[in-house]
């Protein structure tokens, strides 16, 4: 199947601004681009990428005084299968983890576990190990946070989720990611798109979404905790420890936002194409 992707968000800056931008769909998706999801604006600025620690495809841009607008439309090959599963997975013991797979299990910007290990221990001590443990995470956040738009500012940590009992899918995530890592499970934040086909949990408009992936048997998987069921045509964007690492935007300035769409759909015709 082909999903056809892309944003499109206007900003308004009283002065020339720069911004590094994470927009580009994760180098393990590459290859399946039917289009390329250059990062276009309007007017036409200059714009240089680099590869972040985590691997993701970051540009830098400065915008100019006044009004821009930053987007793109974009095709992309996917099986149409669901997530993955593999619930005989099992955890894997500090002590061996890869090196480079530690940092995953510390605290970070949005994941606190020093706040939080108390409770996780009490509320999964005696959950199964490896994927069941992760699932039951999912599941207990999944029930545990209401989700609305009304209730997401950019400063709410997994702490704040937990005691609030309300925010968005990264709010979801940040919580799940911070309890697995409390558990010895390395567990990585993930952004990117999650398309309505037939995923949806209600007809909100489509947003760029929060996942995570844990680590187990040797390899990541991807759980889900805000729709907590496998979906179809996930398009992942940038993975790191937390929202910080992933930001779709960071702007060295005053900056207004003045619109943000995005957009994610399953192409029927074979002739339909990106504009």
């Amino acid at each position: 199947m082909k999903i056809r992707f892309g944003y499109d968000m206007g900003y308004l800056c009283p002065q020339p601004t720069p911004v590094i931008m994470t927009l580009n769909v994760h180098s393990s998706r590459v290859s399946d681009l039917v289009t390329p999801d250059y990062v276009r604006t309007e007017p036409a600025l200059p714009l240089r990428a680099y590869r972040d620690d985590f691997g993701n495809w970051v540009s830098r841009l400065v915008l100019p005084e006044g009004e821009a607008r930053v987007f793109t439309d974009a095709l992309i090959n996917d099986t149409g299968e669901t997530d993955f599963l593999n619930p005989d997975a099992q955890q894997t013991a500090v002590e061996t983890l890869p090196d480079e797979v530690l940092v995953y299990l510390l605290g970070s910007r949005y994941c606190e576990t020093d706040v939080l290990m108390d409770a996780a221990w009490q509320l999964f001590a005696s959950a199964p190990f490896g994927w069941l443990r992760v699932q039951a995470i999912c599941d207990f956040v999944h029930q545990h946070i209401t989700f609305g738009y009304e209730f997401a500012r950019p400063t709410k940590t997994a702490a704040d989720a937990y005691k609030e009992k309300a925010g968005v899918c990264r709010d979801f995530t940040h919580l799940a990611v911070t309890l697995c890592r409390c558990m010895n499970i390395p567990a990585r934040y993930c952004a990117g798109y999650v398309p309505d086909i037939d995923n949806s949990l209600n007809s909100q408009e489509v947003d760029f979404a929060a996942w995570f992936e844990a680590y187990l048997d040797g390899q990541w998987y991807v759980f889900d905790p805000r729709n907590n069921k496998p979906v179809v045509g996930r398009i992942l964007v940038a993975r790191g420890r937390d929202a910080a690492d992933v930001a779709i935007s960071n702007a060295f300035g005053s900056n207004l936002l003045t619109h943000f769409r995005v957009h994610g759909e399953e192409v029927l015709q074979e002739n339909s194409s990106p504009v």
